[in-house]
């Protein structure tokens, strides 16, 4: 079993991609996970609220909506969304937490994060909204980009 061990940056942006496997969403799979003390507190990926049936089209991209515009057009919850949730229902402080996310948190997410005491973000692709890392920086969250192709 030789092999070098991956970082905990690896890591966990593997486990946020295998986590955006399990999405519903039609147009893009976004995983993420919420960490603090290099353990997983969290894990979210988008889809349709909880209980409720998966979309079978959808409606943006029928409608030739652009990436990142018209967010209430679509009936998921983001991953990021999700994350947080999943923690407020299981009673586990977000505060201080690291985001892993697939994809850069859009504006509403970055919200979220900033009321969820977020301290980080860390992210493998871009999402179009620059709005969201000038929200991220202002509240004093750390952002940077850890590239999965990059690092295996």
């Amino acid at each position: 079993m030789g092999g070098e061990r991956p970082s905990w940056d690896e890591y966990f942006m593997k486990i946020a991609h295998d986590v955006a496997s399990r999405s519903t969403c039609l147009r893009r799979k976004v995983g993420a996970i919420l960490v603090k003390d290099k353990r997983i507190l969290a894990t979210g990926y988008n889809g349709a609220p909880k209980g409720l049936p998966h979309c079978e089209r959808c409606l943006r991209e029928e409608l030739g909506v652009p990436s990142g515009q018209r967010h209430e057009l679509c009936r998921g919850v983001h991953a990021e969304q999700n994350a947080i949730i999943q923690a407020a229902v299981f009673g586990v402080s977000t505060k201080g937490a690291t985001l892993y996310t697939t994809t850069f948190p859009c504006i509403i997410c970055a919200k979220m994060l900033v009321n969820a005491e977020i301290s980080e973000v860390v992210y493998d692709d871009d999402y179009e909204d620059p709005e969201s890392a000038k929200m991220l920086r202002q509240a004093g969250i750390k952002i940077r980009r850890v590239r999965l192709k990059e690092l295996g």
